[in-house]
């Protein structure tokens, strides 16, 4: 009993943090891109989609463990370092917040080219890697972006953060390889993507708000 209740103090004192990492994430990962024009395409196509959706997660949430650890570990004696790296995470985010409100005005669709032969899965794992890794965004977004904003999270809720980031990202990228055929007559819609850019505009202009207010200025 005791155990339990110390297991939902635990998750009730990481509820604000997992779901900055949530919200981060998934504002990240959901603009259009060739990684999930990619795993759309596979999706429509039925080819391989599991494996394409566990790569696209597992390399998500390395990266982003990779950038909180480091970044927490290596200037977790130095707070002014934190706080400078906060302060301009703080700027990074404002600015992706603004380039969704400026697509909202600009609606554009995802368009998911079905043609091809089938390839084997190790071509297509292969594929996965390449399309995730070569794109240097990949690193700004969840090394140093993530990494930034999950190590400025209060000690002991770090874990928390990576929870809701990893999670965020397993989830879109399960519905969009396997609801990838409920998904795409809606992301076909321009409308559809006018609404979604304003929301990551609105989550990505709360998150800036929030870690620049936990940086100090000097």
């Amino acid at each position: 009993m005791q155990d339990t209740s110390s297991l939902f103090a635990a998750l009730n004192a990481g509820l604000p943090s997992i779901m900055t990492g949530l919200t981060l994430s998934l504002s990240l990962i959901v603009a259009i891109g060739a990684q999930n024009t990619f795993v759309l395409r596979q999706g429509l196509r039925r080819e391989h989609v599991a494996a394409v959706v566990a790569v696209c997660a597992l390399l998500d949430m390395g990266l982003m463990t990779l950038g909180v650890s480091g970044l927490a570990a290596t200037l977790g004696d130095y707070p002014r370092a934190l706080n400078a790296l906060g302060l301009a995470g703080a700027a990074v985010v404002g600015w992706y917040g603004l380039s969704a409100l400026r697509r909202a005005f600009a609606p554009h669709a995802m368009q998911a080219q079905l043609q091809g032969e089938p390839q084997p899965l190790g071509k297509t794992v292969l594929h996965t890697l390449g399309i995730s890794l070569l794109n240097p965004h990949v690193y700004l977004d969840t090394v140093v972006l993530v990494g930034a904003v999950g190590a400025k999270q209060p000690e002991g809720t770090q874990g928390w953060f990576l929870v809701g980031a990893g999670g965020a990202s397993l989830l879109w990228f399960i519905a969009l390889g396997f609801g990838a055929r409920l998904l795409s007559p809606v992301f076909a819609r321009p409308s559809a993507w006018r609404v979604l850019d304003l929301l990551v505009a609105a989550m990505m202009g709360h998150i800036a708000y929030r870690l620049w207010a936990q940086s100090t200025v000097f």
